[in-house]
């Protein structure tokens, strides 16, 4: 069997639109020869459609699209495997199911309904739809074939220790006698994900002895960002089918020969990292309505990746940077800004704030009184830069970028209604020490672009004289590594101190703040997901609560 891995970008709701993507991927498969093109999950719909999903007006729809491309296929020489939506099979009171579809010369010929709903992290499938029932098999050119859509595959007993369900569908299709499994996905990226996803698949594919066919939606649909790398096991856990990773692919792969296409694809995780904030970035943009971007630029490492991330997702041309220098900036904070945006070759704006932070304070110090000044009088700063952004914003259609990190996002090292103000951030989810390392693939994409200054000056706010972030945080390199075991590991304050010989009382201090900034997350932009927990949709602490590690 000569199958196409068509890997596209799809986006939630343009129902029409992802038809049309649908055909034209088909036609370059047909003319390529392939007997069988594979898509990926939810392709009509586009994937997640959250609550769309409650209304009556786009289930219909996407039955409507559903019967356009059915049609369009009649004369094909190939079957085409779609995910879409369908009708639940029980009165449930869950009205939709989340499907696969074989289509051949103009009929569906085979429905395969997702069985396993995943309810954890950023997915919440059981609040929409309805189980389907066991697995069957089909026959897609004279080999029986299992059909598997995304989790239903991540349940075998021989890799996970814990396993989240019963049932396996795989191992029910490999007794049935399937010969050859395929698997449709949307399945998000985060670091370690690609490699993990390998070694599941390849896993299975020596259990029952047969070639694994994977094909995952590439683009980025709101917080997440879906990655592609779509590939083929063959009976021995081989890879001899590879697609790229955050690019629409075709590729080709014939089963009986045991051999198919590898295209480029990148191996250094810190370069996937940075390929994911672009595609996110730019997707998020287009898919929005969106054309420009602004910018602040502080001449600090944030602000300074932010704005090559964005020069590479939506071109120079359509990005702004505001220096924004207050009266405790540094000069170089003004002449790192400027020489960055000259050599990134974006516009470059200086709206200084001194004059209306002298203003807001002549008004708001006879309503203070003699109340001593504090982090009141540094955070109007912060919000002064907020509103001038968005002021140029509302004037220009151009969506604002904010420019925090995941390290300060995590601790409340940020100002709400200040650098918070933006419609997307974009490394939210990237920790501090890692911004660094993802600064350096830009200086190597982009010339240099990021002067040296701002990697070696210590990181500050500048919102008071000589303020540095250690006088409020221990070094990054011990925030990160804290963070990352309470955030995405959940480990307990003892158990983080005693493994890294941290000081307990400085480990509780960090996860206490983490605890108290809450409500400052839930009111943050929406990030891009690209560690295994993001704060944002995966993430569901409630603000008013009383528990304390």
């Amino acid at each position: 069997m000569k199958l196409a891995l068509a890997q596209i970008n799809t986006t939630v709701g343009d129902l029409s639109r992802n038809v049309d993507r649908i055909l034209e991927a088909a036609r370059k498969a047909e003319a390529g020869g392939a007997q069988v093109a594979v898509f990926p999950e939810l392709t009509i719909t586009g994937y997640p459609p959250r609550d769309l999903l409650e209304k009556p007006s786009f289930l219909a729809r996407a039955e409507e699209e559903l019967v356009r491309l059915t049609a369009a296929t009649r004369g094909m020489a190939l079957d085409l495997i779609v995910g879409t939506i369908g009708p639940s099979v029980d009165d449930t009171g869950k009205r939709v199911t989340n499907r696969a579809v074989v289509i051949r010369d103009g009929e569906v010929r085979f429905v395969q309904i997702k069985r396993l709903l995943p309810t954890y992290d950023v997915f919440d499938e059981g609040r929409y739809f309805d189980e389907g029932p066991p697995q069957s098999l089909t026959t897609l050119r004279d080999t029986p074939t299992g059909l598997i859509v995304c989790e239903d595959a991540w349940n075998d007993k021989q890799f996970w220790e814990r396993r989240l369900y019963e049932s396996d569908p795989v191992e029910d299709l490999a007794r049935a006698g399937a010969r050859v499994m395929i698997s449709i996905n949307a399945s998000p990226y985060h670091m370690g994900k690609r490699e993990q996803r390998r070694d599941i698949f390849s896993t299975a594919a020596r259990r029952h002895k047969t070639p694994f066919v994977y094909v995952n939606l590439v683009g980025g649909n709101d917080q997440l960002v879906f990655d592609g790398s779509s590939f083929v096991m063959n009976a021995a856990g081989g890879l001899i089918a590879s697609a790229r990773s955050f690019d629409e692919d075709l590729v080709f792969v014939d089963l009986a020969a045991d051999r198919g296409e590898h295209h480029a694809n990148l191996e250094a995780e810190t370069e996937a990292v940075y390929e994911a904030l672009v595609l996110g970035t730019r997707d998020y943009l287009h898919k929005c309505g969106f054309k420009r971007v602004l910018i602040g630029l502080s001449g600090g490492i944030d602000s300074s990746i932010t704005a090559c991330i964005a020069v590479d997702a939506v071109g120079r041309e359509n990005v702004a940077g505001f220096g924004m220098p207050g009266p405790y900036s540094s000069d170089h904070s003004v002449s790192d800004a400027r020489a960055m945006a000259e050599r990134l070759g974006i516009r470059f704006e200086l709206v200084p704030i001194k004059e209306q932070y002298k203003a807001f304070l002549r008004t708001l110090d006879p309503v203070f009184g003699n109340v001593p000044r504090d982090v009141t009088e540094e955070n109007l700063q912060a919000r002064l830069r907020g509103v001038t952004l968005m002021a140029a914003s509302n004037k220009w259609g151009a969506l604002v970028l904010t420019t925090g990190n995941k390290s300060e996002l995590a601790v409340g090292y940020c100002t709400l209604y200040g650098d918070m103000c933006g419609g997307l951030a974009v490394i939210s989810d990237v920790p501090k020490t890692l911004v660094y390392e993802l600064s350096r693939i830009a200086n190597r994409r982009h010339n240099d672009a990021i002067p040296e200054n701002v990697f070696t000056k210590p990181p500050s706010a500048e919102l008071r004289p000589d303020q540095k972030d250690t006088d409020s945080l221990p070094p990054y390199e011990v925030l990160d590594t804290i963070l990352r075991d309470y955030v995405e590991e959940y480990r307990a304050p003892r158990d983080i101190a005693e493994r890294h010989g941290y000081p307990l009382e400085l480990v509780r201090d960090i996860i206490n703040k983490v605890d108290r900034n809450e409500y400052k997350r839930q009111q943050a932009a929406p990030g891009l997901k690209v560690t295994s927990k993001a704060f944002g949709m995966g993430r569901r602490f409630p603000i008013a609560q009383r528990f304390s590690e």
